[in-house]
């Protein structure tokens, strides 16, 4: 089996060729807000270099978010119409999943999370075989903390966003509070190739973006819209 995987949900790039059983090449590089001009530069330049024609691939793996509204939205797009287009199975794996990745097989629990603006983060829990403790969600960081140090275990925390939280982090679990060495914090898209290679293929029309909360500008027109509702 040959799989293409590929993550823009946030600011760091990734597509990763599997096959026979290995990972075959792997590319990830950050430059935010690059994703449309340099995704599929990126594919082409990893399928020639593994000598693999866009017609070997067997199936399509994509981080489906949540994390950067435009960088879901690029990387689901370009999946789907490759998907569609060489009429091969797609999968969509959550990015908060493909994070904690890095962490799986470990006995604490595993806390990806990603920060998403005014002290809110995206985040979620998972146990060491990657089954969810916690339904990713969006939540305030300092709320998250509270549940998770009334849990009293250790858990193992993973962002490309850690140096902003770990203080507090730190301050509210303490010693219960893990960290992944330096250079770990990234998704990779060689594992999200290998979890999603045996998952439930889905339908390509129906695989939608996993947002978890409205952008900005569509979050104020609906307040403009009860507001005038009210009036």
């Amino acid at each position: 089996m040959t799989v293409l995987a590929i993550d823009t949900s946030n600011d760091a790039l990734g597509v990763a060729l599997y096959q026979n059983g290995q990972i075959m090449a792997e590319y990830i590089s950050i430059n935010k807000n690059k994703h449309s001009t340099r995704l599929m530069p990126a594919i082409d330049q990893l399928l020639e270099n593994a000598q693999v024609k866009p017609l070997d691939l067997n199936r399509i793996v994509v981080a489906k978010g949540p994390g950067s509204y435009t960088g879901v939205r690029i990387g689901l797009s370009v999946a789907k119409a490759m998907a569609w287009s060489l009429n091969i199975p797609i999968v969509g794996i959550s990015s908060l999943e493909a994070l904690s990745l890095q962490a799986q097989g470990r006995e604490q629990l595993i806390c990806p999370f990603f920060d998403a603006r005014r002290g809110l983060v995206f985040t979620g829990l998972y146990d060491g075989k990657g089954r969810v403790v916690k339904a990713d969600q969006n939540i305030l960081m300092t709320e998250w903390l509270g549940q998770l140090a009334a849990m009293q275990e250790d858990i193992i925390f993973i962002s490309p966003d850690l140096a902003q939280y770990q203080s507090l982090i730190i301050d509210q679990l303490g010693e219960n509070a893990i960290f992944m060495p330096e250079g770990l914090n990234l998704t990779r898209p060689g594992l999200l190739a290998i979890t999603g290679k045996d998952r439930a293929e889905e339908n390509v029309h129906e695989l939608v973006p996993s947002y978890l909360r409205l952008v900005e500008a569509e979050a104020n027109w609906l307040a403009e819209q009860e507001g005038k509702q009210d009036e």
